[in-house]
């Protein structure tokens, strides 16, 4: 059981055993059909390419269809993507490009190909978007649940990225940093009507016009109709539709069954998950993102030496914040985005959430994120590592969440789905790099010291492990007391665990009679 304890030599302890793993880092640039699946942790690759990225707009739609947050609702929601991301995969896999992460309503891709021809891959972005939007307005169901078809937008940027591994064990895919996939995903975020919106780098690619707002200024039908001339795909959504649906006869999706967790979530062994075998909790999402980053990569992603200090301060930062979430604080990681950490945490049984107890583990966990990365930063610094302007935001929100896995057979990806992960991830957008926010039905959860802490903007700055400790404790909540404890005890620890003739001198008994006297040093 986790102590919800963060401390500093522990920090120092994971931070030097993952710089040595990157100790040495090779820098290459992306040169044809280089697999970029499986990459060893300290290799990057400089490429080229399109980014796109792709948002199904209609999900919150899917969990606000019934009044309350059930299991039927989840149900609903998972078959939805589930149906979706198979047809995705299907056509990924027909116009050759790379899927670099397919997490919850947001697809990423990339188009290295044609090599040498930024024009052609930018055309050829933009057909593969309009596909997707095609196949996913026909991969509805009308039966008895009546799924959906799904309303897309999509985001296209053109540029240098460094690409390096994300995940390990079963979650293993190539990660893209830098500013053409970070463009591309604010096109793709950027509004809530469907369309293929380019940004200004991509549209100069393909000699179209600037435009004033990038968000507003979606490709017209007959621009979309010329890149799909020029792109000349060698499938159609026609033909797409028509395997998927061969596909689901022959594979259908399982039926999906829920239960429930016990915590700590860290104990949750995810690649085991299915669709008859999912789980479902009231619990906590919760998302750090490291703020800064996508211009620290185009600050650096040029010279190999700089480039090299990118990937040591991605594995390390990430690590870290992985470590803090799961090994001191019980949570459970679900996935990497980009440089962003997507993590469950709860108290309770697998039926019952201590909603309070939830509320103060989070509170104290996202404090531990923060001190965990400033320390992490501080030892990278003394490494001769920059790592000028990076910060970290966090956001958190509750309610009941759903787990499992998703995809093709040999290709299931984790699925974590319920408003609070989509409330979570918008605290988190709220924050600036010194800052936690947190949600509606997280802060309905807090103590009154919970509550005090964030104010009725429910935002915080500064919000290390130390200040939300001493600031719950003494206002009496009880998780914290208990850490303190916990922090008190650790402390005792080479005290009572040392055999005696082993023990330093200052814990030794003098060798002489007792008197009733206070020996140097305790009270």
């Amino acid at each position: 059981m986790a102590k919800k304890v963060w401390k500093i030599e522990t920090t120092d302890k994971r931070v030097a055993t993952r710089l040595k793993e990157v100790e040495t880092v090779e820098i290459k640039d992306y040169v044809r059909d280089t697999d970029l699946h499986g990459l060893a942790r300290n290799k990057a690759y400089r490429v080229e390419g399109v980014h796109v990225y792709v948002d199904i707009l209609n999900l919150g739609e899917m969990l606000q269809s019934t009044e309350v947050e059930g299991e039927t609702c989840h149900k609903r929601t998972f078959r939805f993507l589930n149906l979706h991301y198979r047809a995705v995969y299907r056509i990924i896999a027909a116009v050759d490009a790379i899927q670099v992460d397919f997490h919850n309503q947001r697809l990423h891709l990339v188009v290295a190909k044609p090599y040498g021809d930024e024009a052609a891959r930018v055309h050829k972005a933009v057909a593969i978007g309009q596909l997707i939007m095609d196949v996913l307005a026909k991969t509805g169901e009308d039966g008895d649940e009546k799924i959906p078809s799904a309303k897309v937008r999509v985001g296209i940027d053109t540029g240098l990225a460094l690409a390096v591994r994300n995940g390990r064990r079963g979650s293993s895919e190539p990660l893209f940093l830098g500013v053409p996939a970070n463009h591309a995903a604010k096109r793709a975020g950027g509004g809530t009507a469907t369309g293929i919106y380019l940004s200004n780098e991509a549209r100069g690619a393909i000699d179209l016009d600037e435009v004033d707002d990038e968000d507003a200024s979606a490709l017209t039908a007959t621009e979309v109709g010329d890149s799909q001339e020029v792109a000349a795909l060698a499938v159609t959504a026609d033909g797409i539709v028509q395997d998927w649906k061969k596909d689901l006869e022959v594979n259908p999706i399982g039926k999906f069954s829920f239960s429930g967790h016990t915590p700590p979530f860290a104990d949750l062994d995810l690649e085991v998950l299915t669709p008859g075998n999912s789980r479902r909790n009231d619990a906590i999402s919760i998302y750090a993102d490291i703020d800064g980053f996508t211009a620290y990569v185009a600050d650096h992603i040029d010279d190999d030496d700089d480039a090299m200090d990118v990937v040591r301060a991605l594995h390390v930062l990430r690590a870290e914040l992985d470590a803090v979430l799961t090994e001191d604080f019980g949570g459970r990681k679900i996935r990497f985005i980009g440089d962003c950490v997507h993590g469950v945490i709860g108290e309770g049984t697998a039926q019952t959430t201590d909603t309070e107890a939830s509320a103060s583990a989070a509170i104290l966990c996202a404090g531990g994120l923060r001190s965990g990365f400033d320390r992490a930063l501080e030892l990278l610094e003394d490494k001769g590592i920059d790592v000028a302007g990076l910060g970290i935001a966090i956001g958190f929100d509750a309610g009941p969440v759903a787990l499992t896995r998703l995809g093709m057979k040999g290709s299931m990806i984790r699925c974590a789905t319920g408003r609070a992960i989509l409330a979570s991830e918008n605290e988190q957008r709220r924050c600036a790099g010194d800052e936690t926010a947190v949600g509606s039905v997280a802060y309905g959860w807090c103590s009154d010291a919970g509550q005090e802490i964030f104010g009725s903007s429910r935002k915080r700055s500064g919000l290390t492990y130390e200040v939300a400790l001493e600031e719950l404790a003494d206002e009496g909540d009880a998780t914290a007391a208990a850490a303190k404890a916990a922090m008190s005890m650790a402390l005792l620890e080479p005290v009572i665990a040392a055999p005696a003739a082993a023990a330093p001198s200052a814990f030794r008994f003098p060798n002489r009679d007792a008197t009733p006297t206070k020996p140097a040093g305790f009270a």
